[in-house]
């Protein structure tokens, strides 16, 4: 059983969060304690004390060093791990005691000494380096800043904000660019729902666009919206600013606009088509809408079946997802046919496109129900061999 999971089940009622020391140093335009501050209280720890303030006189008290930047998860394994001792380095960062040796092990941490009688274990060893969420496998951060630390903290944050499993746009392309405009943003206290704002009014901007048949225009609108896409998820994540009502209203966005372009690229292209063209082109968009949201239904059914993503499966599945026919690997078919003056060509190649991979995914989804009907598991390779330890 993972450490984490065993943290979703124990009270935080009786524990308390307590920062050791203090930091002037900003990560994404937050101090440590901050972000600390923000971590535990998503994980359910009202009480958070700062140094000076008193010892809670029962219970158990979660130590951290305010100069020290735990990823959630880790704060989460902490709230089950008592009587544990978590290192960087060989040094303690955090420490999950009863609340009578408060005291002696905050000191003990101070003074860059091992706490006697505590479990120590990294971050490997405390939680899993399986993120179900973000669908990867990695080692969770636990990380000292420091002046000169400072942007390398930044950017391992940031990676830690990224999704394993996802198109080639994202995964390949836009992650520089999105980190120096996600830390422009969060500089400016600008808010993740801000970003997703302005993306929906790109979205409606290039279907317009689309629809009137100003490809190129709109193709650059649709890209802009596309790394703004990238860019509100990984600023909520590296500032903790994520919210239910955010996380609706960025995939709500996400789910339902590609077919409302997928459309508006039929009428943009059939104003100047012949009626034969134009009932071919129909045919097409057809394809694509319907095809987009039978691969969606696919994905949800698997997740459903199976308790996890189709795209998370095996590595052929991850290494699939890449290229799928999902809004943004369709998008950079159309700007190939758009370069290359083709752009009705570059239609029909997203509408065979669609198809194939909704060929591909029935087969793979088929292959799933055979293995577990033999009495296999499916379970994603990216969470093998990743328990932590006891």
């Amino acid at each position: 059983m993972y450490a984490f999971m065993a943290a979703k089940q124990q009270s935080t009622d009786s524990v308390t969060a307590y920062l050791i020391g203090a930091c002037d140093v900003c990560a994404w335009s937050l101090a440590p304690a901050e972000w600390l501050r923000r971590a535990f209280r998503r994980a359910g720890i009202a009480d958070l004390r700062s140094a000076g303030e008193p010892w809670p006189e029962g219970g158990t008290v979660i130590l951290v060093r305010a100069d020290v930047i735990l990823e959630e998860v880790l704060v989460k394994a902490l709230i089950g791990a008592s009587e544990t001792a978590l290192t960087i380095d060989g040094a303690v960062a955090a420490a999950h005691v009863p609340a009578a040796r408060a005291a002696e092990v905050a000191s003990a941490i101070e003074a860059g000494a091992a706490a006697a009688d505590l479990r120590h274990v990294g971050p490997a060893e405390l939680a899993s380096t399986y993120n179900h969420a973000l669908r990867k496998r990695a080692v969770p951060y636990a990380l000292a800043l420091t002046e000169g630390s400072r942007l390398a903290v930044e950017k391992r944050m940031f990676r830690g904000s990224y999704k394993g499993v996802t198109d080639f746009v994202t995964k390949w392309l836009w992650p520089w660019p999105a980190f120096w405009v996600t830390r422009w943003c969060a500089a400016r206290r600008i808010s993740p729902n801000v970003v997703t704002a302005v993306s929906l009014v790109l979205v409606i901007a290039a279907t317009w666009l689309f629809a009137r048949g100003y490809f190129a225009v709109g193709i650059v609108a649709a890209w802009l919206m596309t790394f703004l896409d990238t860019v509100d998820g990984k600023l909520a994540r590296v500032t903790l600013t994520s919210t239910k009502l955010g996380n609706v209203f960025d995939h709500g966005i996400d789910l339902l606009h590609p077919p409302f372009w997928y459309v508006a690229w039929f009428y943009g292209l059939q104003a100047s088509t012949t009626p034969a063209e134009t009932l071919f082109l129909a045919g097409a968009a057809w394809i694509i809408v319907v095809g987009y949201v039978a691969g969606r239904l696919q994905e949800g059914f698997f997740l459903w079946r199976f308790g996890l993503e189709l795209h998370a499966w095996r590595p052929l599945d991850s290494a699939f997802r890449l290229f799928t026919a999902r809004r943004n690997p369709n998008l950079a078919i159309m700007t190939a046919a758009a370069v290359a003056g083709a752009i009705e060509t570059g239609f029909l190649a997203v509408a065979l496109w669609t198809l194939l991979s909704l060929l591909f995914h029935f087969v793979r989804i088929g292959q799933a129900m055979r293995r577990r009907r033999d009495g296999g598991t499916v379970r994603s390779w990216l969470a093998e061999g990743t328990a932590a330890a006891p």
